[in-house]
């Protein structure tokens, strides 16, 4: 064996095998995989091996693709079978809402260049006659869809890996994973010490206790998952061809072809995880016992949907374990806190997104970064507050809402309220109906009196329209107030830290008492955060950005670490509110006692509102005259019992996030993870007017965003005015022009001050033009756009700088 190596990939599955193949394919030959019994030993061997796109998030039905089109490149690569069979599957719609959804999921197909299509009841019994089509409205087929075999595939990617250089070790038990001073890493197994540069984590099942032995906790739970197998059947070995797999939402079921057969599993209702308190080292290629009663309800409904299987006999049931995160995406990435540590986990869905986990973790090894964004299976999704008592919950929500039509405004109620500020009674007593983002509480709206206090989910305008519209209105009248706890806050401080700044963000940074906006950029140029500084002092710094990316910041901070620098993520520190809208000078004179004339937009300074000392700067997201008002948590209290005192006799309204996504459209704001990500450059989305090219300072990204702004970006961010009904566009639909799709939505909705339905989306650069007539497509209806260049709101800014 041997006892040195780049890379040591710890796990046999199929994805702990596609990771080493894709080194190996990217250039790295000297790495190994180290498997504690044999290849595909843990939840792969008895994996139904089903593959699919139909993925909500696009970056990861891009993955999906990915990997589905490689099997036959391993086939030919190894000359080894995957046992490959595309035979194309059917989602099946029992409702409004579930067509709803594969309307949507085919929209976005279409600029993505996969060719699904939504077909009817009547050609649903052609392609799948054993369905029983009874309130069936209709479903989406896609081509791609199939299944293969789990261990052909798995020893296929090995066998692609061996000859890229790799080296394979099984029945070799990692025991310990010790750091070295210099960030590698001693890998002791039973087989003797393996020095490592990098260690991956792809433990499957044991990936918590793999973890562990670095002193990490993945968010990580098994569940117990069951399915089974039917004797022959005639209407199916008599066919001409394969019969196409069937999922049906509706009863929590998926169905293929087995041989002779047919397959049906199922995500029950009354789930069970499984190893609560730890995956046992002894546990290995084996079934846990066949528990029908747990799903006795879903194979009822399953006989109802395919009446066949109530005359089938049951060949086999195949009962066991597979790991999910609270989201159900998979975690991959650089593990925030370590280095040269690396997690390949959580990959409930292995045969589909196994190659696309494979190479992107490859890429982020030996590029630096990824070519998409990879921020929805990125490890740093989740911080340091997650915790086992979190995970168990959401995962076994995921697991019940495996199949549950997932829509764009719902909030899923496990696990929370998990983190919350001191605001939080306040705010609910005042009728605060409840979202939350990275384990927060964040207040979506405020709901009056014979108002729901929940907000029901749908693709459509839902019933929290009527009361964000009317904390719309109270800030673009008078004032409004909510909380900036949901911004992720860093505090920059040393002798270096201007310097320091200068080369990690492309824009520039302020003078004391000054704020900015910058750009941050990868080395290839692509956009990984879009950042507010204020300089308090020469030697200390406030960053403001998304909250939910506080650890995939605090990574990219860490990782470009300098001498006389500090960087200290204070989010949870510094909190406070903003306060906007034409009044809101009027509210902090009042509490200051101070005339604020001379206070200049993205000025900043310190100054004490009421009892309490804070820092105030003047910006707001909802493009009105605003400020934003930081304090110590602990006098958060006091300061709301000061400002809400000013505000309330000059008609002061509390507001919510749905109102600020509906006030930042008014100005044609975009928002991170929908117009601004790894996506994404800075000239494709307009924030290249914030780069300061005339700095001397060779930033990160410089070279790529110089490139780019020589030859100019293919296509840009343009807004739209949409003949919408009652849906609004909530991002990845898309825009034809001519005819044709020539680009897709980031995101919109409705602009309550315009009274119209707003779009943001990209289309080609040579196309940008006031009035330019297209179409959007919104749930399978063509409704005309037409670009706008004139915000809705303030057009010359009058009001968020005069």
């Amino acid at each position: 064996m041997k006892t040195t190596t780049r890379v040591a990939v710890i796990g046999g599955g199929v994805v702990g095998c596609s990771v080493l193949y894709h080194l190996t394919k990217l250039g790295w030959s000297d790495v190994m995989l180290l498997e504690r019994s044999d290849l595909t030993s843990g939840s792969t061997w008895h994996a139904a091996g089903g593959f699919h796109t139909l993925n909500g998030d696009t970056n990861m039905a891009a993955l999906q693709g990915y990997t589905i089109k490689l099997y036959r490149e391993l086939e030919a690569l190894t000359g080894l079978s995957c046992g490959l069979h595309h035979v194309g599957g059917l989602t099946l719609a029992d409702n409004q809402d579930r067509f709803d959804m594969i309307l949507a999921e085919r929209a976005k197909h279409r600029f993505m260049g996969l060719e699904t299509e939504v077909i009817g009841p009547d050609e649903i019994k052609k392609r799948a006659p054993i369905t029983n089509i009874n309130g069936i409205v209709g479903a989406l087929f896609d081509p791609l869809d199939g299944h293969l075999d789990p261990s052909g595939t798995t020893h296929a990617y090995a066998k692609a890996a061996r000859m890229g250089g790799a080296s394979i070790e099984t029945h070799c038990m990692v025991r310990e994973t010790n750091q070295r001073p210099d960030g590698s890493w001693d890998v002791v197994t039973d087989k003797g010490t393996i020095h490592a540069e990098h260690v991956v984590n792809a433990g499957g099942l044991w990936a918590r206790e793999v973890g562990a032995m670095a002193g990490v906790y993945l968010p990580l739970h098994p569940m117990e998952h069951q399915y089974l197998v039917t004797d022959d059947l005639p209407e199916i070995y008599e066919r001409d061809s394969e019969h196409p797999h069937v999922l049906d939402p509706g009863g929590e079921s998926y169905l293929r072809q087995e041989g002779r057969g047919l397959c049906i599993g199922f995500y029950e209702q009354p789930c069970r995880p499984w190893a609560v308190n730890g995956t046992s080292w002894d546990f290995g290629a084996e079934l846990l016992p066949d528990d029908l009663d747990k799903i006795e309800q879903s194979i009822a409904f399953a006989y109802d949907r395919f009446p066949i299987l109530g005359t089938a006999g049951v060949k086999r049931v195949i009962h066991g374990p597979f790991t999910f995160a609270p989201d159900g995406n998979p975690l991959v990435g650089p593990v925030p806190g370590l280095r040269n540590y690396w997690s390949a986990c959580g990959v409930m869905a292995g045969f589909s997104q196994g190659g696309g986990v494979g190479l992107m973790l490859a890429q982020w090894m030996i590029e630096g970064e990824t070519e998409q964004n990879t921020f929805s299976l990125d490890i740093a999704r989740y911080g340091k507050w997650i915790s086992p008592g979190y995970t168990l919950p959401k995962v076994i929500e995921f697991y019940q809402k495996r199949f549950s039509v997932s829509y764009p405004n719902e909030e899923r109620p496990a696990a929370r309220p998990n983190r919350t500020t001191p605001m939080y009674d306040i705010f609910s007593r005042m009728g605060a109906v409840w979202g939350q983002q990275f384990g927060l509480e964040v207040v979506n709206y405020f709901a009056r009196d014979g108002e729901p206090d929940y907000e029901t989910p749908s693709f459509r305008r839902s019933d929290a329209f009527d009361a964000t519209g009317r904390e719309v209105r109270g800030v673009r009248q008078g004032v409004g107030i909510n909380e900036v706890q949901n911004f992720g806050k860093y505090r920059v401080t040393g002798d270096h830290a201007r310097a320091w700044l200068d080369r990690i963000m492309a824009g520039r940074v302020p003078q004391p008492g000054r704020v900015s906006l910058t750009p941050m950029l990868s080395p290839k140029g692509r956009l990984i955060g879009d950042f507010t500084i204020s300089c308090l002092s020469e030697t200390e710094y406030q960053l403001t950005a998304s909250y939910g990316a506080q650890a995939f910041h605090m990574r990219w901070f860490d990782q470009h670490q300098e001498d006389g620098v500090s960087v200290e993520n204070i989010s949870d520190q510094r909190t406070g509110f903003q306060i906007a809208g034409p009044k809101a000078r009027a509210v902090l004179e009042a509490c200051t006692g101070t005339d604020l004339s001379d206070m200049k937009f993205l000025d900043v300074r310190h100054m004490r509102v009421g009892m309490t000392d804070c820092i105030v700067q003047r910006l707001s997201y909802t493009g009105d005259l605003g400020y934003e008002i930081y304090c110590d948590p602990m006098a958060q209290r006091q300061l709301w019992a000061t400002l809400w005192a000013a505000g309330e006799p000059l008609g002061m309204v509390p507001f919510g996030m749905r109102a600020m996504m509906s006030l930042r459209l008014d100005r044609f704001f975009g928002s991170w993870l929908r117009e601004f990500s790894q996506d994404y450059t800075p000239a494709e989305t307009g924030l290249d007017r914030f780069i300061s090219f005339k700095k001397n300072v060779d930033f990160i990204g410089r070279q790529a965003a110089e490139a780019e702004r020589e030859t100019g970006p293919s296509r840009k961010l343009a807004s739209f005015e949409v003949a919408a009904e009652d849906a609004d566009v909530q991002g990845y639909e898309p825009i034809w022009l001519d005819g044709a799709v020539r680009g897709f939505c980031t995101s919109g909705g409705y602009s309550h001050h315009a009274g119209k339905s707003i779009a943001i989306g990209f289309v080609p650069s040579d196309r940008l033009a006031e009035g330019l007539e297209a179409e959007i497509e919104i749930l399978g209806q063509m409704r005309p756009a037409r670009l706008i260049t004139t915000p809705l709101f303030d057009p010359e800014g009058e009001r968020m700088r005069g």
